[in-house]
């Protein structure tokens, strides 16, 4: 017998990656090796790029719901994911009564 994988999530249903402003552009821009010096001015670039993005908060929610730790996507870096990250978490618990 064959084991198949079906993926628990469609990540692109509405193909949002093909309106990306990065999809021509080297990926190695939006992985800067660091934060400080020449990596910091690659974050700066890469958020530059984007803040004119269509599909920039799907690109974040893409990255929120994949656990994305590294590299820019839908114009934040780690750090700034990792905030967010734990707010979009809280967001989608099911509250509980208490009492």
């Amino acid at each position: 017998m064959a084991a198949t994988w079906n993926p628990p999530f469609d990540w692109d249903r509405e193909n949002w990656r093909d309106g990306a402003s990065c999809r021509h552009l080297n990926a190695a821009l939006f992985f800067p090796s660091g934060n400080t010096g020449a990596a910091l001015e690659q974050i700066l670039a890469a958020k530059a790029v984007c803040r004119t993005c269509p599909v920039r908060s799907q690109c974040l929610e893409f990255a929120l719901e994949s656990n994305q730790e590294a590299g820019i996507w839908g114009g934040t870096d780690e750090d700034e994911r990792r905030r967010l990250r734990r707010v979009w978490r809280a967001g989608r618990r099911p509250r509980t009564a208490i009492g």
